[in-house]
């Protein structure tokens, strides 16, 4: 008996066991048609098409990789090794995975979709179909340029975006400067053919670059930002005290045998190029640049408006605008006759709105940013339901690129929770940094702009990964404008010279329609667009400067804020007039940043749909 029962044991176990092992062949050579499905061939789940797309990119781009920080908490780690292929092979590659994937996309059927997923479908429609539209004009802009060129980008993607924490994050910083003469030489390819269609920067931008450059390859190895950044991060890292000699001597022998004879080569090229180019700013002067215009600017608007119909639209904003800022100068003792510009001038010249010009006033304009949006975060319980679990901290914009960055900017935060956002401040320039213009910015930046709005966005679970990012300035920026004239709806600017900033900054984003416009529609030169932004926005005038320059490097792009503020700020009242009692500014809101970034019309339909089921429900 006991030998038959330990062989009916044996029996049983080995029965159990051999299901167990048919079942796990099963479960696996399901998986791996289940893969081999989600890679090669039309997922059976629209979903797992939608993050498929997103992740194809995704792995192709080893700095966004880095800079969403979504792989680490996974222990992958290689990506942070690599910078992204930036050769003509790679961005073929990338064109034909988009009309791939767009043919893919089409072949769901609409009726078969849930809510969500057709919602996903038409945005990812939109998306697909504006990269390939712009496919013929892949070399109408300039890689090399001022504001976001290859020359400024790396260092400041390594600077914010490339964490040092171990041995192992050290050496894949190391390795990253020394490919970037691999990366110079990719971007290089498609420099070459620009310049053989004649498609040259304008010779103001050739200048800019480089002075940049060679002030950047004239410091020390070791005083270099490549450098000091590492550094700082090193000395916070876990890497024991011990190694941090060899690991700084292998940075510093990187950027002076790698990262500078890079430099020094583009130095030579672009010097050369100088005597090619001109003074010409818009891009009408490029092949078939006028329909390259209408389109980048229907691209960056989400809208069918024409270059015409904007820049009309932009005048008459501006002519709105700055009656509502006389009616308060003049309610502040001013005298309204003297007309817009010699007023704006006035309180501009007023050293009672200033900061001092040294290193401490720049240190209390940071501190008092902070202050401001501990505030305004405070008091947003009316309005808002969400909030973004990440922080958003206040930093300096890097001292190297302070000359040519933008007023301000904002980073998000890695979506693995281990950076937090930041609004950078620009403070080259201290009088490009009133007082009264502060508020508005920090909530347009930060709260309960830009970082409401993207932290938000990266937090949300259950959709397409690529609906985590943000694909279009209309609606990113539109939102963070808007967050400006909320504020004063909520009561955070309650001093009438805090009103006028962010009038004036409502001001600059309507003066951003003519001069885009006229620059590039119009035949405006640079001079030209210069004096109108200075005469009608008071704007410091390297801020005006540093801001035309970046219109005429990106076509279209700043015409999105202002086209995209109005639409969502008609949507709203729409909502509100259709619902009456029923309208919840909580609800609107909910609506608009979950549906996260999203072409406008696309936002419209979103809205005009819940605004119908509110209808129904209150039926």
């Amino acid at each position: 008996m006991e030998k038959a029962e330990r062989t009916q044991g044996r029996g049983i176990w080995g029965w159990t066991w051999r299901i167990g092992l048919g079942t796990l062949a099963m479960v696996v050579i399901a998986m791996l048609a289940l893969a081999v499905n989600l890679i090669w061939f039309k997922p059976i789940f629209p979903r797992a098409f939608f993050d498929r797309v997103f992740i194809t990119y995704a792995l192709q781009d080893p700095e966004l990789l880095t800079s969403l920080s979504i792989l680490e908490q996974f222990g992958l780690r290689g990506h942070n090794a690599r910078l992204t292929d930036a050769s003509l092979a790679h961005e073929d590659r990338l064109f034909e995975q988009a009309r791939r994937d767009y043919a893919t996309l089409m072949s769901y059927d609409d009726e078969r979709l849930s809510p969500q997923d057709r919602l996903s479908k038409a945005i990812l429609a939109y998306w697909l179909e504006r990269e390939l539209e712009r496919e013929p004009y892949r070399f109408h802009d300039y890689p090399v340029n001022q504001l976001y060129g290859l020359q400024n980008r790396i260092p400041s993607f390594l600077d914010s975006n490339h964490a040092i924490t171990d041995r192992r994050s050290a050496e894949h910083y190391i390795a990253r400067l020394e490919a970037v003469p691999v990366k110079f030489a990719q971007a290089m390819e498609g420099l070459l053919v620009r310049e053989e269609r004649g498609i040259i920067p304008p010779t103001f931008v050739i200048d800019k670059v480089l002075a940049e450059m060679r002030a950047f390859v004239a410091e020390p190895a070791r005083e270099n930002l490549l450098y000091t950044s590492f550094a700082d991060k090193l000395r916070e890292s876990q890497i024991t005290a011990d190694e941090h000699d060899v690991l700084l001597a292998d940075v510093a022998q990187a950027i002076e045998q790698a990262v500078y004879p890079a430099y020094r080569d583009y130095i030579e090229y672009f010097s050369a190029l100088r005597a090619k180019s001109t003074d010409d700013a818009g891009v009408w002067k490029l092949p078939d640049g006028e329909r390259f215009y209408a389109m980048e600017l229907r691209r960056q608007t989400t809208t069918d408006l024409t270059p015409d119909e904007v820049h009309r639209l932009g005048l008459a904003e501006v002519e709105r605008i700055q009656a509502e800022m006389l009616a308060i100068l003049e309610a502040e003792g001013y005298d309204a006759t003297q007309g817009f510009t010699t007023l704006i001038e006035q309180v501009a010249d007023d050293p009672r709105f200033y900061y001092p010009d040294t290193e401490a006033g720049r240190e209390q304009i940071l501190t008092d940013y902070r202050a401001i949006i501990e505030e305004v975060s405070a008091g947003l319980d009316d309005a808002f339901r969400l909030r973004p679990k990440a922080g958003v901290e206040v930093r300096r914009v890097p001292q190297f690129r302070e000359q040519t960055s933008a007023g301000a900017y904002y980073n998000p935060p890695a979506m693995d929770g281990s950076r937090p956002g930041v609004f950078y401040a620009n403070l080259y320039d201290i009088r490009a940094t009133p007082k009264y213009g502060m508020r508005a910015l920090a909530y347009h930046e930060a709260v309960p702009g830009h970082h409401f709005q993207i932290a938000l966005q990266q937090e949300q679970r259950g959709l397409p990964l690529f609906r985590n990012m943000p694909l279009f300035t209309a609606y990113i920026e539109g939102w963070a404008l808007y967050a400006e004239r909320l504020a004063w709806e909520l009561g955070f600017l309650e001093d009438p010279y805090d009103n006028l900033g962010r009038l004036q900054a409502e001001l600059f984003r309507a003066v951003r329609l003519v001069v885009d416009t006229g620059i590039h529609a119009k035949r405006w030169t640079r001079e030209q667009a210069i004096e109108y932004m200075a005469a009608n926005t008071g704007m410091a005038l390297s801020d005006v400067v540093a801001e035309i320059e970046r219109y005429i490097v990106m076509p279209g792009q700043a015409c999105a804020y202002k086209v995209g503020m109005m639409e969502i700020l008609r949507l709203r009242e729409e909502a509100r007039a259709a619902l009456g009692e029923d309208f919840d500014l909580r609800d609107f809101h909910d609506v608009v940043l979950t549906t996260g970034s999203a072409p406008l019309a696309i936002l419209r339909q979103v809205v005009e749909d819940w605004i119908a089921s509110k209808r129904t429900a209150a039926s």
